[in-house]
């Protein structure tokens, strides 16, 4: 069986077993991974709530896939927070999965970091490390309530090698990326009681808008489609939430 029918097969025997879907958000929803994050777990039957800036990216995604709902907000912005949390539970009546994509470069095009402006970093910091870490709090209750409920309570913060190398003109993006593994592995150890697992995922170098800001001559050739990337975290979600709940898979996916 195909790779994305195992997966859909699988959250669909997820369903089967609740009575109910896996419930889903994802920030920076609406191009490169986010989108392919929102296509492939919509189209596998998830109850899927995605966020972004853009007004008219939000309603064109939530056009192409009507079981979405689509959230216009900016997680870089503190005083936004608690309105996209609220409107991601009413959406959802709960989430079981939180995956914060949304990312900055900081300086755009890429610069030393003595080059680098105060306002840049400040933005990669707000996008890629408070913003993950405001959310996530604010979503901290439903989140116990879902493991409380055995349904899986899983966070996935999106990194990046830039976090676990040094690369020359990415000081803006790696610092925030690996100030975010590192806040994934210590969030993961003190929530680890309350039965809600912290994940960071590096999805690798990608063919998406993100990657053409940053190196604008590279070869898309070379670099991983955002679906694949998509199809491999969403398979890794699944079988974490299968083995937290003690969901056997169906016989498809083993």
């Amino acid at each position: 069986m195909a790779t994305h029918e195992v997966l859909r097969s699988t959250i669909h025997h997820i369903h089967d077993v609740w009575g109910q879907p896996l419930r889903v958000a994802v920030t920076g929803g609406t191009s490169g991974l986010g989108l392919a994050l929102v296509h492939e777990f919509s189209k596998s039957g998830a109850h899927v709530a995605f966020v972004a800036r853009n007004r008219d990216a939000v309603e064109r995604v939530m056009h192409e896939l009507p079981r979405t709902h689509g959230i216009v907000g900016d997680v870089s912005r503190k005083e936004q927070t608690y309105a996209i949390a609220m409107q991601v539970l009413w959406a959802l009546g709960g989430v079981d999965v939180l995956i914060n994509n949304a990312s900055s470069l900081g300086p755009v095009p890429l610069a030393l970091l003595a080059d680098t402006q105060c306002e840049d970093l400040e933005q990669a910091l707000a996008t890629n490390l408070l913003g993950p870490f405001r959310l996530t709090k604010a979503l901290l209750g439903s989140l116990a309530a879902s493991a409380r409920e055995s349904r899986g309570a899983l966070v996935v913060n999106i990194s990046s090698d830039a976090a676990m190398n040094a690369y020359p003109t990415w000081g803006a993006y790696g610092a925030s990326k690996a100030a975010l593994h590192h806040l994934s592995r210590i969030w993961h150890e003190e929530l680890a009681p309350s039965g809600i697992r912290v994940l960071s995922f590096d999805p690798g170098d990608m063919d998406t808008p993100l990657h053409a800001l940053a190196i604008p001559n590279a070869d898309p050739s070379e670099l991983k489609r955002p679906e694949t990337s998509a199809q491999e975290l969403v398979d890794l979600v699944t079988s974490m939430v299968c083995d937290a709940t003690r969901i056997p898979k169906p016989l498809e996916a083993m």
